[in-house]
């Protein structure tokens, strides 16, 4: 072979890698490269795949993180939500202040990772077998420090080692918002995320309307949800000064899951069958009419396995008999009648219950059950106690004022009790423990 030949060679071997398309054997991506449509990055360890496309029957282009070996393509990511390309001439690229983005055929952007005054010499994206797209400087030597993080930015999906909830120090909420419909990712009305107002629990809302509560976070787990052991996933929730969130982590790698929140507005846990080739739902909230948010209406108790789910609270009557005999009860139930505060009133026990929504309320962590009691019996608005943590026999003072919200039986024993407050003349209507 002649020196010529080989150089042409060697010149065109060249020539093809520098316009190789970014495929299965590249994870990262340089400040010198770009991806166009029809590119992708995928995770070293082939979990993941990072580009473009089109959901169903949408002609529109996302840029998005899906499953690499799972057909039909599941997605569990979604950069441009709200900002489609509607056509194949979207480039990803490291922007010149060191930011990802996203732009389409006149150049401009239509997304971007929004960060600012970084080097884009040392700046590279990087796509990891979590799941987790993110931003790294090189020059800094250490390859966890992200600038940037999707994690840190949900789309309709949590993966393991997601966080659902807040990262105080920064004011940072990681929620999942629903895709509008099954063509469209843009965010659709609903939400699902963690509260922390007062204490945590984790809300599903429409809009601003609530349609589904846990409960307050009670040291064990949030007020009605438990986790049936399983050999899926291991969740964990972590509450200190600096982040209040839910996460999870797989007991088995060879377990495929993840927690979605449907179009329709449905919280599901989802397992991959790898037999039936699909994902098969674990379980969807709400999961019975006593989830719903405020089923019975205010002062009434939602009990799942009573032929008429529900029934007004002791010392309580409905607010239109006539409705409740035509079973709606949204317009719950008022007093008897009124507080003859303080004198001759005490409490009645529920037990294993979702206690009420906290929305008028106060909290002390300090008091016990006891002086708990006290406390509520000198505040002639207030109507109900309890403990905020039963580990540990029970600890900390919650009180409720005015209408009692959104009270349910749980389906299992639970360690949580709530304190009911009544006056003498109503006790003999229950038959649970009463505390005068």
């Amino acid at each position: 072979m002649t020196l010529v030949s080989s150089a042409f060679l060697c010149c065109t071997f060249a020539f093809i890698l520098s316009h190789t398309v970014i495929s299965i054997a590249i994870d990262t991506l340089s400040p010198y490269h770009s991806i166009i449509d029809g590119e992708t990055l995928v995770s070293a360890g082939e979990k993941f795949q990072f580009g473009f496309f089109s959901p169903n029957n949408s002609n529109n282009r996302y840029l998005g993180i899906w499953y690499y070996s799972i057909t039909p393509q599941t997605i569990v990511w979604v950069a441009n939500r709200n900002y489609p390309v509607n056509d194949t001439s979207g480039v990803v690229k490291i922007g010149s202040n060191g930011d990802l983005i996203l732009l389409h055929h006149t150049e401009s952007v239509a997304w971007s990772t929004n960060i600012k005054n970084m080097s884009s010499k040392t700046i590279v994206a990087q796509l990891l077998d979590s799941g987790n797209l993110v931003l790294r400087d090189e020059s800094d030597g250490s390859k966890e420090r992200y600038l940037w993080q999707s994690f840190d930015h949900l789309s309709d999906t949590l993966l393991p080692g997601m966080k659902l909830g807040w990262d105080l120090r920064i004011s940072l909420n990681r929620h999942l918002t629903s895709w509008k419909s099954e063509d469209d990712p843009s965010p659709g009305e609903f939400s699902y995320g963690v509260d922390i107002g007062g204490l945590p629990q984790v809300v599903l809302r429409k809009g601003s309307v609530k349609q589904y509560r846990s409960g307050p976070w009670d040291g064990v787990h949030f007020g009605s949800t438990t986790v049936t052991p399983n050999v899926a996933f291991i969740p964990n929730v972590t509450i200190n000064s600096e982040e209040v969130y839910y996460t999870y982590e797989l007991s088995d790698e060879s377990t495929l899951t993840r927690s979605t929140l449907s179009y329709s507005g449905a919280p599901q846990r989802l397992v991959w069958n790898s037999s039936n080739l699909e994902w098969l739902v674990m379980y969807s909230l709400p999961s019975d009419r006593c989830d719903n948010y405020a089923q019975c209406g205010p002062n009434a108790i939602c009990t799942i396995s009573d032929p008429r789910i529900c029934s007004c609270l002791t010392g309580y009557t409905p607010k239109s008999p006539q409705d409740w005999e035509m079973l709606i009860w949204p317009g719950g139930c008022i007093r008897k009648n009124p507080l003859n505060c303080p004198a001759d009133e005490g409490f009645i026990e529920l037990d294993s219950v979702k206690v009420p929504d906290l929305l008028q309320f106060l909290i002390n962590t300090s008091m016990t059950i006891e002086e708990c009691r006290a406390e509520c019996l000198k505040n002639c608005s207030c109507t109900a106690y309890a403990n905020i943590y039963v580990t540990k026999g029970g600890s900390g003072c919650l009180l409720w004022f005015k209408d009692l919200i959104d009270i349910r039986k749980l389906t299992e024993p639970g360690n949580q009790k709530l304190y009911i407050r009544v006056i003498s003349k109503d006790r003999g209507t229950y038959s649970l423990c009463i505390l005068f």
